[in-house]
């Protein structure tokens, strides 16, 4: 009995001592991470005394919003940025991609990244620096664009941490590579800058990525965590084709429009009756283009689905009930098998899932410039997508992708008290970045980089 005890006594104590010194290296590591206090101090100057340009920059970009693969204004901002910083300029890549090399001695290669493209919405916040035109299409037609994602954000904490490393060039050591990218909300620009030769062209190759995307979170937060983070993503059309007629004559037509309404409906049983529960998937169906006169049954009806998915075994479920779907519908309703509805898939991104290690090296620093309680490092993943991980996938580069608060603490407070997540989402007319965001993520991206390029 008593060698029972004892030796139950002595597992505790190695345990004891195991956990003592797994602690004690947690906690040396984490030192070893950190930024020299002095370091700091000198990017939060360098940082401060920038920040009446950047926000001038942003104000301008915000003005100026560019829909996908036409952000020739936003481009030729930052190539030019680029070259009075001394950046090694490549302009083009993809239409409008622009990658700046900054080489500063022996050590790793990193690549960040913005996107420049706005969306399709008309803003309604009421800033003075709101859009004041449509932009006009390649079709002669015109729509309203803004920047309801953040995307000028990006660009300009991008270009404030490109200038801080020039500053900062004495406290690290390696290659920096800063590259903004085009067409991200459509889901084909990632992919399209590497088709068009991105690893052909001689650029260092990456050891590490990086990139930063506005969330309405409050200011000053951010979320760096391990892992999954953000959902795959497809963008498609489905053209359901019918038989035209007068309005009058129902009978002698085969109506597109009552397919792809029937269709819209059945599309959300997938997610509720198809998939597994704890599975997670979104169908949006986010435009309908069908006909002109009040009085006229057009011959086809165009839908545009956004899908939403973490697993490949959810997204090939979801594509293939909408096929099963869209025939079934189109059968019952007397459209031929020649004249079955069309799938047009136009963008594919898969998930974004964050490298352990790297988000465990940058963290530190992370905490260090913004306090430890406002650097979210177990953030839940979320159904939005990206597909600046689509550059990188091939290559097996580890990469780290950060959300970036931008709403005011006072309307974050008071959202979460009516039981709302956040004060505004993305996408939404009255998204709007803070301009006190504007040097916090810059001097985030600076952080993430030093983390890693910083002499030791």
């Amino acid at each position: 009995m008593l060698k029972r005890v004892y030796s139950l006594r002595l597992t505790r104590f190695f345990i004891l001592i195991f956990l003592f010194n797994f602690n004690v290296v947690a906690q040396i590591s984490e030192e070893n991470t950190k930024l020299p206090d002095s370091l700091l101090e000198q990017l939060n100057s360098v940082v401060k005394k920038d920040t009446g340009r950047l926000v001038d920059m942003f104000k301008d970009l915000h003005m100026h919003p560019e829909l996908a693969f036409t952000e020739i204004r936003t481009a030729k901002i930052v190539a030019n940025d680029l070259k009075r910083l001394g950046y090694t300029v490549t302009e083009g890549i993809a239409k409008t991609g622009v990658v700046g090399v900054l080489q500063n001695g022996a050590g790793p290669t990193i690549w960040f990244r913005a996107d420049m493209d706005g969306i399709s919405v008309k803003e309604d916040t009421g800033l003075s620096y709101s859009p004041k035109r449509k932009q006009k299409l390649s079709d002669g037609s015109e729509v309203d664009v803004m920047h309801a994602c953040g995307h000028d954000a990006h660009v300009v904490w991008l270009l404030g941490m490109a200038s801080a490393m020039v500053e900062l060039r004495e406290s690290w050591s390696g290659t920096l590579i800063v590259y903004t990218q085009p067409a991200e909300e459509v889901g084909l620009g990632a992919q399209a800058m590497v088709n068009d030769g991105l690893w052909e062209r001689g650029f260092p190759k990456p050891d590490y990525a990086f990139g930063s995307h506005t969330a309405p979170i409050p200011v000053g937060h951010v979320s760096s965590s391990a892992g999954l983070r953000m959902a795959g993503t497809d963008q498609l059309d489905i053209t359901f084709v019918g038989k035209g007629g007068h309005g009058s004559t129902p009978q002698m037509t085969i109506d597109p429009i009552v397919m792809a309404a029937q269709a819209i409906l059945s599309y959300q049983t997938i997610i509720s009756r198809n998939l597994d529960p704890l599975d997670s998937g979104v169908i949006t169906v986010g435009a309908i283009d069908a006909g002109r006169d009040n009085n006229v049954i057009p011959t086809e009806a165009i839908l545009k689905l956004n899908l939403r998915w973490f697993t490949p075994e959810v997204r090939n479920k979801i594509i293939l009930r909408i096929d099963e779907i869209n025939n079934g519908i189109a059968f019952a309703s007397g459209v031929s098998p020649e004249q079955m509805p069309i799938r047009k898939m136009k963008g594919n991104a898969g998930p974004l899932v964050n490298n352990d290690e790297l988000v465990t090296k940058i963290n530190p620093a992370l905490k260090q410039l913004l306090g430890a309680e406002n650097v979210y490092d177990q953030f839940p993943p979320v159904m939005g997508s990206e597909d600046f991980q689509e550059a990188f996938n091939t290559l097996n580069v580890p990469y780290v992708f950060m959300l970036v608060g931008v709403a005011p603490m006072e309307q974050f407070t008071a959202a979460r008290a009516k039981g709302l997540p956040f004060p505004y989402a993305n996408h939404n007319p009255n998204f709007f970045v803070d301009l006190n965001s504007i040097p916090v993520g810059a001097r985030v991206n600076t952080v993430a980089a030093l983390s890693v390029l910083r002499k030791r």
